[in-house]
């Protein structure tokens, strides 16, 4: 089964840049959006669905903001929209799936960069998250996690560990969040094939970054470690342009 993991800076805006296409060639078993930034009625979703895909889709109630969306082409058995847990639902950043064998979240976790208020709801979204997941792994322990986590983890994952050292999505408080994340019951999965650096899954429009590949790897699919023997393969698609984020994906069986 592959599953791809994509933040689109909107649907619509990557849907002109030939997003269709490029699914029809990587052809995911699921797929998983995040910043789709539209109404689900806005959307012309026909294509998807001539493609197979059933569609799950969790907006922001502020129009053009945020939103994640689940395109799958096996039917869950549940699908939950939010987790009831944190007034940040109104933002649309969380989307579960459960399938037969395992359980999948798409998140979308929220960025600290315009301020002291947004790094603050962060960190409280982070712990409360934690304390989230922590709860429905044991109703489904074999639990997968992927989307924008807005976090670098290490240094081997941003262009610039050192003069990015006091930026949001990479504070000493974000990382060790992160690093406590994993450690409590989950791979990284691209992490866990791949160990080279440069590699990255967003990068800024200034300064021709993408070009020169100073990028951050903020996005991921995490896999709980039950999982472990399940995994086969991981890539970082960094050759689709239809966002200034890039794709991720997991192959697992």
């Amino acid at each position: 089964m592959k599953l791809v993991t994509y933040n689109v800076n909107g649907i619509r805006a990557a849907m002109k840049k030939g997003l269709i296409e490029w699914l029809k060639s990587e052809n995911p078993d699921i797929f998983c959006l995040q910043e789709v930034k539209a109404l689900q009625e806005q959307v012309d979703l026909s294509e998807f669905e001539e493609l197979g895909y059933h569609v799950y889709w969790q907006s922001a109630e502020k129009k053009g903001y945020s939103g994640v969306a689940t395109f799958t082409k096996f039917e869950p058995v549940n699908v939950v929209n939010g987790w009831n847990h944190f007034e940040g639902d109104y933002e649309g950043r969380l989307l579960r799936t459960d399938y037969k064998d395992f359980s999948l979240l798409n998140v979308y976790i929220p960025s600290g960069t315009s301020g002291d208020i947004r790094q603050d709801l962060k960190m409280e979204w982070l712990e409360r998250f934690s304390e989230f997941v922590k709860g429905l792994l044991v109703e489904q322990p074999n639990l997968i996690i992927c989307g924008d986590f807005n976090i670098a983890h290490k240094p081997i994952d941003i262009h610039n560990p050192i003069s990015n050292k006091n930026s949001s999505g990479f504070l000493p408080e974000e990382r060790e969040w992160l690093t406590n994340f994993i450690d409590n019951n989950f791979i990284d999965t691209f992490r866990h094939f791949n160990n080279d650096p440069h590699h990255y899954t967003w990068w800024t429009y200034r300064a021709n970054a993408r070009n020169n590949n100073k990028g951050w790897r903020i996005d991921y699919i995490m896999a709980s470690n039950g999982l472990k023997n399940r995994l086969f393969g991981a890539k970082i698609n960094s050759d689709a342009v239809h966002s200034d984020h890039c794709p991720s994906h997991l192959i697992f069986k």
